[in-house]
């Protein structure tokens, strides 16, 4: 006898995850019900993470290029970032309505493997029975103990959205991808930065010639970087912050933000009633099929750690609802995967390094195209920044593209279309016997192979 449920499946979170599960879910003509945390859809996506910190980056750069950053403060280039999150708000809620997702907004718990109660922002508690369930909660800040994030000048990457605080300096903890990235923002508006790194080189996966160029550009626009420094302790002052290191240094600023990871936001879940492990981190355990312990429990994006990118987040709720639909899911995440970093200028790879080719003896070699040479870089002035590609010395075939400059996360998916093809249609020939428009920042692909061809013949 079947069992009656309140819905086939219950979505718990609203941003990319949550929304490429929903939708195909819906598609499918399954009953379907999305919980949110937020009162508005879309999750730390479009909320607290890439949709604002990208936006922000946008008009702060539109700022500099028409050199009117004098006297323009923090708060009036946050206004823009409010637009574009309500407009990003206004498009998901839509897709719900359309197709008849019933949005419930408030906090989910399990009480069982079918139900969920949910605390409901009025105050009230609902309680449903779905067959399946979909948990894509994404993640927040991480907080380590000894910090007090309570002091309104000590912030992580949401609150800094939202602070009220007028600052001139600040103290990035954190010289991760959102460090690097805030870094760039605010010396954008002429604010002191120091970017304290707890390793020996920025962005130690990306390829050295690539890390290299970002800390030449971030120390060339006035960022201090600190290398390989571990904090002992933060005091929080009424007008300053003061951070202590291991080296005996004192950093003092107007503000810490810190940027030292993200928690998967499982906490709530009461996932150990259910026996569903999860890391230090509060990453949920999977499997290939995005399956908890319990097979009709699935956990898609950044909850589930790795790779913890937007875009990877939305495929995974599709290859999550494509099993409960199917009973089966053939496609999986790309072995490779493109790296977007939003600093100024941007950055974007996919595939291997040189350090990784080194180490594991790969015949290699590398094609360079500088943006100076390009006519299109010229004639729109963003001539900082190349391509770089990397393809074996024997077979042609491309093996990493590093990109640094304008629009590189843009420039990259030219690439990625060539690396994922089968066989030897993956190949440095691709470029050299295919018409590019011209200018174009495309361009770029046809001279970094010549230049690489050059090398070997």
């Amino acid at each position: 006898m079947r069992i009656s449920y309140d819905y086939d499946c219950i979505v718990i979170g609203s941003g990319p995850g949550g929304e490429g599960a929903a939708m195909k879910m819906v598609k499918a003509g399954r009953r379907v019900a999305l919980v949110d945390s937020f009162p508005r859809v879309g999750g730390s996506c479009t909320h607290t993470g890439t949709i604002p910190s990208k936006s922000l980056r946008q008009e702060i750069q539109r700022i500099a290029e028409v050199g009117r950053s004098l006297g323009v403060t923090y708060q009036d280039v946050l206004q823009n970032t409010r637009k574009v999150v309500d407009q990003q708000v206004d498009l998901r809620y839509g897709f719900y309505k359309r197709n008849y997702v019933d949005v419930i907004n408030g906090w989910a718990s399990f009480t069982d493997a079918h139900t969920v109660d949910i605390e409901l922002m009025n105050g009230g508690f609902e309680r449903y029975t779905a067959e399946y369930f979909v948990i894509a909660t994404g993640s927040r800040p991480y907080h380590p103990p000894d910090v007090d994030f309570n002091h309104p000048r000590v912030l992580d990457s949401d609150t800094i959205l939202t602070t009220p605080v007028n600052f001139r300096s600040i103290a990035i903890y954190g010289a991760g991808v959102i460090g690097c990235e805030y870094a760039s923002i605010f010396r954008g508006l002429s604010i002191k930065v120091n970017l304290i790194n707890t390793r020996d080189r920025l962005l130690t996966f990306l390829d050295d010639e690539i890390s290299d160029a970002l800390s030449y550009h971030l120390r060339e626009n006035g960022v201090l970087i600190r290398n390989k420094e571990e904090y002992t302790k933060v005091v929080p002052e009424d007008d300053s912050v003061a951070i202590h290191f291991e080296s005996n240094k004192v950093i003092h600023a107007d503000v810490l933000l810190w940027a030292q990871g993200r928690t998967g936001n499982s906490n709530a879940l009461n996932l150990e009633n259910l026996g569903i492990k999860t890391d230090s981190r509060g990453s949920i355990e999977i499997n290939d099929k995005h399956q908890t312990i319990h097979p009709h429990i699935y956990a898609v994006g950044d909850v589930c750690g790795f790779p913890s990118l937007a875009s990877a987040a939305y495929d995974q709720g599709r290859f999550a609802a494509t099993h409960i639909i199917e009973g089966k899911c053939e496609n999986q995440l790309l072995n490779f995967i493109p790296t977007g970093i939003y600093t100024i200028p941007e950055i974007s790879s996919i595939g291997k390094t040189e350090r990784e080719l080194t180490q594991e003896k790969v015949p290699y070699e590398v094609g360079h195209s500088f943006f100076r040479h390009l006519a299109r870089a010229q004639i729109t002035g963003h001539k900082t920044g190349m391509l770089k590609i990397l393809f074996h010395r024997e077979t042609l075939e491309i093996l990493g593209i590093h990109c640094f400059g304008t629009n590189a996360s843009e420039i990259i998916h030219i690439g990625q279309a060539i690396m994922v093809q089968k066989g030897e249609a993956n190949s440095l020939m691709y470029f050299i016997n295919t018409t590019f428009n011209y200018p174009t920042m495309a361009e770029a692909y046809r001279v970094a192979a010549l230049n690489g061809l050059n090398r070997i013949k």
